[in-house]
């Protein structure tokens, strides 16, 4: 007997031809979420299971599991020989001696001459004889027994069914450049994006002296936060107060916050590029606020060509709070450091920017001197939530 933890997958199942890249993948994503714990992870038909580690480290285990994109469920399990005598044997000795209960038997293993639903009764008629305060009911019951017998002549046992993210293992959709501020919004985006199969890389635009250390401190912390989710983060902390300065001196102040989007959308993609990134993801909500309107992100979005992702475009604030708790961000993310935006934020931003305007007031701006500059002094973190 042995105690391991079976995996199942979700969404891959329905991969066809393409499944074992997916599975590949999920199995390298979840050797990376365990790697500093001793365990072994194997894979066969539509399951994976994490065997040989040290019991004590088992829920830590089912901790780490449970945020890796592409396992649907997770049960910790014990595995056995087939033996249909034994395996009776030990339901008896492991589930709760009291209490209403049924037997479900999954065999996969067909040289096995009785069905399931035979070697469930069997089961069943065991541990009513072995405990006198069991009772059985189908439908409503205190626990569920589970046994697996695969075609590899091992059986499984579990009760337990823990849910987990599902979604596409991280890595299978390519890469994302992610706008990172210090608010609620961005490191929800992260995680959402990482369930599609999105790899994050991330750019922050910190405004020295106007906004602190405690202020990159809080981003960096945040980006490990979601990291546990999305694997280890690259992080580009890139200085922005030159270009804010610029901003200011050339134009209204109603259009600050759009210039200041253009520009760091220009950098952004100029980091994607670098970091072979096919995509920018940003935190933003329509109609959130003023430089979250149709016609703001229409202008900000005309200095890009690569594609941008939003993935709370239509979600409401209670909902992005909502998930942000989930993921343990929220604390964090309502730190009261002041990013950039804050900062030199106008008391009445315009609500629809007009491109050609916009156009006219970057005129005296050296763009270019300006994106290069500003990238030239990028500070690199790299943000591990094991570290």
């Amino acid at each position: 007997m042995e105690h391991i933890i079976l995996i199942r997958i979700g969404e891959i199942f329905l991969k066809g031809h393409n499944r074992n890249f997916f599975t590949s993948l999920l199995k390298n994503n979840i050797c990376e979420a365990l790697k500093d714990i001793k365990c072994k992870v194997v894979s066969t038909q539509n399951r994976m299971f994490c065997e040989g580690y040290n019991q004590d480290e088992e829920e830590e285990i089912i901790s780490r599991l449970t945020t890796v994109f592409g396992i649907y469920n997770i049960s910790p399990a014990v595995k056995l020989a087939t033996n249909l005598e034994k395996i009776a044997e030990l339901c008896c000795r492991l589930f709760p001696k009291e209490g209403v209960f049924r037997v479900t038997v999954n065999r996969a293993d067909k040289k096995i001459p009785l069905s399931s639903m035979d070697i469930a009764r069997n089961i069943g008629a065991e541990m009513l004889k072995d405990s006198s305060y069991r009772t059985v009911n189908l439908y409503k019951y205190d626990f569920e027994v589970n046994v697996d017998i695969r075609e590899n002549g091992y059986s499984y046992i579990f009760y337990r069914k823990i849910a987990c993210e599902g979604g596409l293992p991280v890595g299978c959709g390519g890469n994302g450049m992610l706008l990172l501020s210090g608010g609620i919004d961005s490191p929800v985006a992260a995680f959402l994006m990482a369930k599609r199969g999105v790899k994050i890389k991330a750019v922050h635009f910190h405004s020295f002296p106007y906004t602190s250390e405690m202020a990159k401190e809080k981003v960096i912390k945040l980006a490990k936060i979601v990291s546990c989710y999305c694997g280890p983060i690259e992080l580009s902390v890139v200085p922005f107060t030159e270009i804010q300065y610029a901003i200011k001196e050339n134009c209204p102040i109603e259009y600050m916050i759009t210039i200041m989007r253009r520009f760091m959308m220009r950098i952004a993609e100029k980091l994607a590029y670098e970091k072979n990134c096919g995509a920018i993801v940003t935190g933003e909500s329509l109609g959130q606020v003023a430089s979250q309107t149709m016609e703001s992100i229409m202008v900000t979005n005309s200095v890009v060509s690569l594609p941008v992702f939003r993935p709370l475009i239509g979600f409401d604030k209670s909902e992005i709070i909502e998930i942000s708790r989930k993921i343990d961000a929220f604390e964090t993310s309502i730190l009261p450091y002041e990013d950039c935006c804050t900062v030199f934020l106008p008391k009445n931003p315009v609500i629809k920017p007009k491109l050609n305007y916009a156009l006219e007031l970057e005129v005296p701006l050296d763009i270019e001197k300006l994106v290069d500059d500003a990238i030239a002094g990028t500070e690199t973190v790299i943000c591990d939530f094991r570290e």
